[in-house]
């Protein structure tokens, strides 16, 4: 089998913390990140057997991670699971195996099948990576699957606004907080958004 540690990134601290315990109770060696952008320091300095990974995260999302990941030649042929319960409509899965991910994984997740997956990967080890997608290619696609998100995510304050309208003080806090998440979701996607445009129109000009 090989050896070596599992790279974990999310940014939610309990489900990083739940999952890097459920691995590590099947002895497995993790590392944890809590971003894309300390998961690529933490890439330049070790080589892990596996990325499990969240695609909507601050300062730099899964998308992204892989997508570096993929265009770096020491490292580009390390298998990756996404994990999502954001970006899990067929286009984005699509979008993702295109990056290369070798599987794709809904949230809340299935600990059985996550384990399962695991320990495919890790017998197959590293295989022939597919060929990095051409820069202006994912930062196409990279946008459209942000503005779908963004949409979707209004769409959810506007309606748990509607809903907490209507509810007893009793109810509110748990639809706040919901409501808290959402608006701050709502921020990092306006702001990759921003920064996407912005690489898109410096390629064009370079055309």
């Amino acid at each position: 089998m090989n050896t070596g540690p599992i790279l974990l990134v999310e940014d939610i601290p309990n489900i990083l913390d739940f999952l890097a315990m459920t691995l590590r109770l099947k002895n497995y060696e993790v590392i944890t990140a809590r971003n894309g952008q300390e998961a690529w320091e933490i890439l330049q300095q070790v080589r892990p057997i596996l990325l499990i990974t969240d695609i909507l995260m601050p300062k730099m999302d899964g998308f992204a991670l892989v997508y570096r990941l993929r265009r770096d030649p020491h490292r580009r042929d390390i298998p990756v699971i996404f994990l999502s319960a954001t970006y899990i409509a067929p286009e984005d899965q699509t979008f993702a195996m295109r990056l290369g991910a070798s599987r794709f994984i809904e949230k809340p997740v299935d600990i059985e099948e996550f384990l399962l997956t695991v320990a495919e990967l890790i017998q197959q080890g590293p295989l022939p990576p597919p060929e990095p997608l051409e820069e202006r290619a994912f930062y196409e696609g990279y946008q459209q699957r942000l503005q779908n998100k963004l949409r979707q995510k209004m769409q959810q304050i506007a309606r748990t606004e509607r809903i907490l309208a209507g509810l007893p003080a009793e109810q509110k806090p748990a639809f706040e907080e919901l409501l808290r998440q959402s608006l701050a979701d709502r921020a990092e996607i306006e702001a990759e958004l921003q920064e996407v445009a912005k690489i898109l129109e410096q390629l064009s000009q370079q055309l």
